[in-house]
């Protein structure tokens, strides 16, 4: 009956109380008695507020694109708020007397909304899709030093992007088109594995070609090495056959000369013999037969000299006419032979 009430606020509400349009207090969570027909109190809520948005948007491509993400802020200068919006609250000091609080909300996701346009609309499709940390990074900054944010006291206390979508057919040329990237990375790989294992095989047939290549050398160096030893040995061989040739060749040079200077010796030899003999024939006809004879018996000795008697008796057998000849005789006449 006398409009007289009783206000108490939380301590997340910052109250200001005003008296025929005169801010009498003002602060958080106050308690007091009023007159409902002369006071009006304003509530402007503390507590930090999400604001929920999704937007749909057309990339630089033309291609549709759903952002969903979330605001938090904070009325921070209650007092500047409170000058641009009606906070106040109705007689019975429970609820708003205008829409205006409900709007705050709105007006943060609004400029949040014509930052994050203005991106989108310059960006292709397939950039946008990827712009959720850069475009978190650029609505916060930008709604931080934004002046309308400013002039309502509000501060920005976070902005996260849950998702970035495109539409639904488009969302399916793009699986198919990431679909069939991967099938042929798949491919990929398996060229890239095939080819790998077809190098390996190369390499490694490459190393066994190498290693015939240096064992055959390596024979082909042996028997190089065996076949010069050969030919060392031939020479070898060939020098010393050489100098037994000549050698020999000398030797029969030798040989030559030896038998030449024999043959000489042997022609002077006959030829001195010649003369001896000439000479002792020219001085056995000069002698009388009857010296020679005696010179001839002088060297007999009883056994020539017995034969020589024999012959005489043998040509003369004619005129003799009977001879005995008995052992004793053959024997004395022996005896004086020798003697």
């Amino acid at each position: 009956m006398f409009n007289l009430n009783y206000f108490k606020a939380d301590s997340s509400t910052f109250i200001i109380k005003s008296v025929n349009g005169n801010v009498r207090q003002q602060g958080k969570g106050l308690s007091f008695w009023y007159n409902s027909a002369t006071t009006s109190i304003a509530a402007l809520p503390l507590n930090a507020q999400e604001a929920p948005f999704i937007f749909n948007f057309q990339t630089s491509d033309f291609q549709g694109l759903r952002i969903q993400g979330q605001i938090s802020f904070q009325v921070k200068t209650p007092e500047k708020a409170a000058e641009v919006l009606n906070f106040n609250l109705s007689k019975n000091g429970k609820s708003y007397a205008s829409e205006d609080p409900l709007k705050l909300s709105d007006r943060v996701v609004r400029i949040a909304q014509t930052l994050i346009q203005a991106k989108i609309q310059s960006t292709p499709l397939r950039e946008a899709l990827l712009l959720s940390q850069s475009l978190v990074t650029l609505v916060m900054e930008q709604l931080i030093e934004h002046p309308s944010l400013e002039a309502l006291g509000i501060a920005i206390l976070d902005v996260s992007i849950a998702a970035i979508t495109p539409s639904p057919e488009t969302l399916k040329a793009l699986e198919a088109e990431a679909r069939e990237s991967l099938l042929k990375e798949a491919d990929d790989a398996i060229y890239a594995r095939r080819k790998f294992s077809v190098e390996q095989e190369r390499t490694i047939k490459e190393a066994e070609l190498e290693t015939d290549l240096s064992v055959q050398r390596k024979r082909q160096e042996i028997e190089e090495a065996r076949l010069e030893n050969e030919r060392t040995l031939l020479r070898e061989q060939a020098e010393i056959e050489k100098e037994r040739l000549e050698a020999k060749v000398n030797a029969e040079a030798k040989r030559k000369e030896l038998v030449a200077l024999s043959a000489e010796n042997q022609r002077t030899q006959s030829d001195a013999d010649a003369y001896a003999i000439e000479a002792t024939m020219r001085a056995y006809r000069e002698l009388p037969v009857e010296n020679l004879k005696a010179m001839a018996l002088a060297k007999m000795d009883s056994q020539q000299l017995m034969a020589m008697a024999f012959e005489t008796l043998a040509l003369n057998s004619g005129k003799i006419g009977e001879l005995n000849i008995t052992p004793d005789l053959f024997s004395q006449f022996m005896k004086k032979g020798n003697k």
